[in-house]
């Protein structure tokens, strides 16, 4: 569990060991460092967003919106992405370029790949 971060001294001094971390390398880390790293990452992350309001406020107004969103969080592309789902590139990007409707496999494809909310899916279809 992470201990959370109670102050702005707190957090500067968790960002201060998240840096000394990260610049020893990845290569370089112990397991426990890198426990320790990721431990003390989700608290900063945490701290970023309730305190500091640093998450992005912006809900998804659109299947394709979310289905963006996802992809540039994970990394993906559109044919990466058309490959996870097991469908032709030309139909994903369709989809997402709004020529075509979400049909039932892509909605239920993005909603396994991505855990995406299956009531936001139905209500955007």
């Amino acid at each position: 569990m992470t201990k959370p971060i109670q102050s702005k001294k707190e957090y500067h001094e968790t960002m201060v060991r998240i840096y000394t971390l990260m610049n020893k390398g990845e290569k370089k880390l112990t397991q426990k460092e890198a426990r320790q790293l990721s431990v003390m990452s989700e608290a900063a992350e945490k701290y970023e967003n309730d305190v500091l309001g640093l998450e992005p406020k912006k809900i998804a107004q659109s299947i394709t919106e979310l289905v963006e969103y996802k992809m540039f969080e994970q990394k993906i592309n559109q044919a990466s992405l058309a490959n996870r789902l097991g469908m032709s590139q030309s139909k994903v990007s369709d989809i997402l370029n709004g020529k075509r409707k979400a049909d039932i496999l892509f909605l239920k494809g993005v909603h396994q790949l991505f855990q995406l909310d299956a009531e936001f899916l139905l209500k955007h279809a």
